[in-house]
């Protein structure tokens, strides 16, 4: 059974910071992109940014030069560095991942909630 859980959620201020991290645990073989999505309420779920086991990455234009995406493949563990914060960072972030076990699938973790407020 593989899982992704996430941790890091919280509540901060405008302009504070967060850092998420996202564990794959389970059987499988491979892992090959990792990444973060978020919902907002009444919004659609959004890609947050993703990498590839090279190290090649892929933002959001609204979070780019804030939030770093990176990944320790030993460990099997994606993490998301968000700075600078907004308001309108407010979501639940997913954690996803496709990953080789029976047969590759994308995974998806339970979510944490980020919530920017004063």
């Amino acid at each position: 059974q593989v899982q992704l859980v996430e941790s890091g959620g919280g509540l901060v201020q405008p302009g504070g910071s967060l850092r998420l991290s996202c564990a794959a645990s389970g059987t499988f073989f491979n892992i090959d992109f990792m990444g973060w999505y978020r919902q907002a309420p009444g919004k659609e779920r959004e890609l947050v940014a993703h990498i590839r086991g090279s190290g090649n990455t892929n933002y959001a234009d609204s979070v780019k030069g804030r939030f770093t995406i990176s990944r320790t493949n030993a460990e099997n563990t994606v993490y998301l560095q968000m700075d600078s914060l907004k308001p309108e960072d407010t979501a639940v972030y997913y954690c996803n991942a496709m990953i080789a076990s029976t047969s590759w699938r994308i995974y998806w973790g339970q979510g944490t909630q980020v919530t920017v407020s004063s």
